[in-house]
């Protein structure tokens, strides 16, 4: 299991365009990877989870996966989320 920590720095925050591409690229890993939030926590391959969790900009969340693909999960998808899903 790999657990990182990530605050979500683009101005929409994980709605609409970037929840798309988040559960795209979670959706190629074979991991279980879900998203924690103060809250909730979300199936990071569901678009219905990522968009009802709510996620703004300035949200600190964690990034979890269990699986063969793990670290390179969490690692791109921690990076999508620091690139600011190319803004």
């Amino acid at each position: 299991m790999v657990i990182k920590e990530v605050t979500v720095l683009n101005e929409t925050g994980i709605h609409a365009r970037p929840a798309s591409e988040f559960v795209k690229a979670a959706g190629g890993f074979e991991s279980k990877i879900v998203v924690i939030t103060e809250e909730k926590s979300i199936n990071a391959k569901s678009i219905m989870g990522i968009l009802a969790g709510g996620i703004s900009q300035g949200t600190t969340i964690k990034i979890k996966a269990e699986g063969a693909d793990e670290n390179n999960a969490v690692d791109t998808l921690v990076n999508m989320i620091n690139n600011r899903f190319g803004e």
